[in-house]
């Protein structure tokens, strides 16, 4: 059965939700059974997601099933573009499975479309990166390269569906966090958000400057602030546009420029969205 024969489920547009734009997007037969997909996308002005991965199981028949990885990784300069990389397996992949492997594993266990959330790692970027790998190579090589990457991308999710602590990241408690060293790096993400309100900072870049690894992070910064990282930024920038927009001569343009907001319209948006105000009903 051929992957191209098969009506396709709809997780990329559910996974980007509605107001993420689409600027381009490719597609790659890597088998019969495995299709690649890239897009580039643009994210609102008001949203900086973390990136994240995503296990989508779409039953279609008696233990039958297919399955579909979304990946959307973060663009290294520009905040609000990023890349989605979707891999969808069709059922006559698993085909070559005993059924009783498959049901071993919890991602089959359902009768019903099922999603689980796990770990976007450094290993996965590397296998993305060696997916979209260009070197002239004959046709076939590159097929079975690709196939190999394609099923290291499948284990790992796998893997990491069928622990206990799917919805996060690999670190089961915050006992990391017992260490001073430890929280000192997180209270100085936090100082680091709280200097550049003008310019947001992503997840990676931030555990880059404190040297810490982004799952730990992600949670030890919920732990001790009670917010993840995206809402903290955004809390700070809407407070300081309260305080900025109550000021004697000043305008909505300026206090959108002055927190890095490429557009009034934008600014305005996450504005409203935030506090139910459009930004000039503060103006002094």
């Amino acid at each position: 059965m051929n992957i191209l024969s098969i009506q396709q489920p709809g997780a990329i547009e559910r996974f980007l939700g509605d107001e993420v734009r689409i600027e381009s997007r490719g597609r790659e037969n890597i088998s019969r059974y495995v299709q690649l997909e890239i897009l580039d996308i643009m994210l609102p002005e008001n949203e900086l997601r973390e990136e994240e991965a995503t296990f989508y199981t779409f039953p279609v028949d008696d233990r039958q099933f297919y399955v579909q990885l979304l990946y959307l990784q973060q663009g290294e300069t520009e905040l609000h573009k990023a890349k989605v990389y979707s891999l969808l397996f069709a059922p006559a992949f698993f085909d070559q499975y005993p059924a009783e492997v498959l049901m071993a594993n919890m991602p089959f266990r359902f009768d019903q479309s099922s999603e689980l959330e796990f770990p976007f790692c450094n290993q996965t970027r590397i296998l993305l990166d060696q997916l979209q790998d260009t070197s002239p190579m004959p046709a076939l090589i590159r097929s079975l390269k690709q196939t190999e990457i394609v099923a290291q991308l499948l284990r790992r999710a796998l893997q990491c569906a069928t622990q206990q602590q799917t919805l996060s990241c690999h670190v089961p408690t915050c006992r990391f966090l017992a260490y001073e060293s430890e929280r000192d790096k997180v209270m100085e993400a936090r100082n680091i958000i709280e200097l550049q309100l003008d310019r947001p900072i992503t997840i990676r870049e931030l555990s880059r400057k404190v040297a810490m690894n982004e799952c730990y992070l992600k949670k030890g910064f919920k732990a001790l602030t009670g917010r993840t990282i995206n809402d903290y930024q955004q809390e700070l920038r809407i407070a300081k546009a309260k305080e900025l927009l109550q000021q004697d001569n000043q305008s909505v343009s300026y206090v959108a420029a002055t927190l890095g907001y490429s557009s009034i319209s934008h600014f305005s948006t996450a504005f409203k969205k935030a506090t139910g105000m459009k930004p000039c009903e503060l103006l002094a």
